[in-house]
This record gives structure tokens, sequence and C-alpha cells, in this order.
């Protein structure tokens, strides 16, 4: 267990439970998140604030928009490593990937180049925000044929499985585990991610957590009494694996 609150009195919110954040764009200029290395640095300083040790961000790997490759990733991970050593920031910083399902992600498993990944081989996936992939499982047992496990990013924000939940029973029982977003906690992206992300806690669903970090909105928000309850009453379930990472 650990306190809500760094000390008596404080509205500091305390994350440090959690360890690891395991999805973020904290590599600048690769993607949608961090623009700059001033707003990179700005956004790890407010994560080791919000009591994370340990930094494993997954820039997007989505070929029609952020082409990124391990070398492109590699590069702006050595630059960011470079100035938290230069500026004495304590925090270990990883660098994987957050992969879009697609035609692209296929291929890479098809062509057996390694996939950038969390931790040995779970890697980090994510799904149309529009409409499912017709092939979702098929994908899945690809990934898991080349030895992957499969991390689904931000379930709760695919609102097309509000219709049907029975996907995220499919899914779990093809042996994919879920990553929440903290900031579906307090409602950010809307009232039906904040629904999903209810039933996904309450059916014990949820593997990981995450911030999802782009910005410092997200990071305004992540500082939300409600977020930190709740990350408190789900460490205590001890299903939540991050510290594992």
């Amino acid at each position: 267990m650990f306190t809500i609150f760094k000390k008596a009195g404080s509205d500091a919110v305390d994350l440090s439970g959690i360890g690891c954040d395991m999805h973020s764009h904290l590599i600048p200029g690769i993607d949608d998140g961090a623009k700059d290395m001033e707003d990179s640095l700005q956004l790890i300083r407010g994560l080791i604030d919000l009591g994370y040790r340990k930094l494993i961000t997954t820039p997007h790997i989505l070929v029609d928009y952020y082409p990124n490759t391990p070398t492109t990733i590699g590069n702006g991970y050595d630059a960011v490593q470079a100035e938290l050593k230069r500026l004495g920031i304590t925090v270990e910083f990883r660098a994987a990937a957050e992969y879009l399902l697609d035609d692209h992600f296929i291929t890479l498993l098809e062509s057996g180049q390694p996939l950038l990944t969390l931790k040995d081989k779970m890697v980090l996936i994510e799904l149309s925000f529009a409409v499912p992939a017709i092939n979702l499982k098929e994908i899945l047992f690809q990934a898991q044929l080349k030895g992957y496990q499969p991390v689904l990013a931000h379930p709760e924000r695919y609102l097309y499985f509000g219709a049907n939940k029975g996907w995220y029973e499919q899914l779990k029982d093809a042996g994919c585990l879920f990553q929440l977003n903290l900031l579906s906690i307090k409602g950010y992206y809307g009232k039906g991610s904040l629904e999903l992300a209810q039933y996904l806690i309450k059916k014990k669903y949820v593997d990981l957590l995450g911030t999802d970090l782009h910005h410092q909105k997200h990071l305004e928000n992540l500082r939300s009494p409600r977020i930190s309850e709740t990350v408190k009453k789900l460490l205590d379930t001890g299903l939540i694996r991050n510290a594992t990472l």
C-alpha cells in the first residue's frame, strides 16, 4: 500500500505505488507527443514529481503518420538520455513503442524484425479508434506465434467495444493483457471511456496502468485525487503488473 498524499495537508498527488509508467510519448518531435527537448524534459520532471521512478516511453509506429523505426526511436532516446544525464535528472528511462495493429504491423511480424518491447516479449499495441480490425484475433495469434505477449493500450477508449463488451472477454481469453489510461478514470476522454474504464476495473481486467502522456494538459489532469484514489484500490488488488517491468 502507499500513501495517496506526499505529506499531511498536501494536495500533491503521489503515484509512486505504480513505480513504472509504461505508456507515454516523451521523445521529442517524432510523433504527437513532446514537441521539442524542453517539452520532453518538462514532462519527465512532471512524472518524477508524481512519484514515478521508471519511465518506458512508447512512440507511435503508425506508418501513414509516424513512420518510426527502431533507428528513429533509438536516436531520439539517446538524445533524451544524454540530456537527463547532463542535467542530473535521476530516473530510469527506456524506450519501446506503441504499434498500430495494421498491415504494416503484420509485415513487421512476417519479416522477423524484432519489435520494440516493454520487457522481454511484451509488446504494446493499439487499435483504430474508428473501427476494430476485422482480423484482430488472427493478428494477435500471429504475434503470439512469434513469442510476443500483446498488451492492448487503453481498451476503454475503443468506444465500439461498448456495444459488445464480449470483445473484452474474447481478447482476454486470447491471452491479451489490458493497459488502462489513468486519465480515463477522471473522464478526460469523455463519458463513454469513463464507463468502459469502470467496467474493466469492476471485471478485474486491468493488468497495467499508463499515463499515455503527450503534453502539459495531460500532466495537469493526472494530478487528480480521483485518479490516485482509484490507483490505490487497483494496486491493493495485487493484479497490476507495472512493478514487474
